[in-house]
């Protein structure tokens, strides 16, 4: 995206010369090594691999929960040292809280920010409209599906107005309407905030994302539009075709 279309918008992110390891039992291990993403505002960039291949890592140091042994995260030029509310984080695990409604989860960082109960009753109906669960916004997470829960953990992240909106495969799980609609969120999401999304599966992201990197083993094996990315060979032989990668 062009330096004219992005002016304005808010959540550049870059990921430079990083590279993260960790001590065990077993000695040194290099989770990730000297990898560079950037995700410019308004777009939307895809992590992909297997488990265990460094993608959960990055994410993680962008939302600022990990450090890196090397390099650099900065979010709009600010060197990132720790968790912000700048970014939303979207877990694949929902963390919603089961004590509280839909609505209620959805206020829940609008409250912390002392907003006026009207006022954040107001933000949360119109983003659970958004997602199509109005009608959802006083159950309990129990009564709602995953893809359910997802929507709301999308819209409760976006409630407060991060620049950046990170996910940590949102659509683990889900049957194909589900991932359709919450695909639709994901992409409308995209078009005033940078958005950087891990997946294990590269088909998903297939038409979704701006930019895919693709990593093996801690390092980049391919980057680019998802078009280039999946003619690479290397690519095609090691993730196409595959639910597990």
């Amino acid at each position: 995206m062009s330096e004219t279309a992005t002016r304005g918008l808010r959540g550049h992110i870059e990921v430079k010369n990083f590279s993260l390891s960790y001590e065990s039992i077993d000695g040194t291990i290099q989770a990730v090594t000297d990898t560079q993403i950037h995700v410019m505002p308004g777009e939307f960039v895809s992590i992909v691999g297997p488990s265990g291949c460094g993608k959960s890592t990055l994410l993680n140091a962008v939302a600022g929960f990990l450090k890196p042994t090397t390099g650099v995260v900065t979010v709009d030029g600010e060197r990132v040292d720790g968790p912000g509310a700048e970014r939303g984080m979207v877990f694949q695990q929902y963390s919603l809280f089961p004590w509280k409604t839909v609505r209620e989860n959805v206020e829940f960082g609008l409250k912390m920010r002392g907003m006026p109960r009207s006022q954040r009753e107001r933000a949360a109906r119109t983003l659970l409209g958004l997602a199509g669960l109005e009608a959802f916004e006083k159950h309990y997470p129990e009564k709602l599906s995953g893809g359910m829960k997802q929507r709301v953990g999308i819209v409760r992240a976006l409630a407060t107005g991060p620049k950046v909106l990170l996910l940590d495969e949102p659509m683990a799980g889900m049957g194909l309407e589900d991932v359709n609609t919450v695909s639709a969120i994901i992409r409308d999401v995209a078009r005033d905030r940078a958005v950087l999304m891990v997946e294990h599966n590269l088909s998903v992201v297939a038409d979704i994302c701006h930019h895919v990197t693709v990593l093996q083993r801690g390092e980049i094996l391919a980057q680019g539009d998802y078009a280039t990315v999946s003619r690479d060979p290397r690519v095609r032989e090691a993730y196409m075709g595959t639910e597990e990668a």
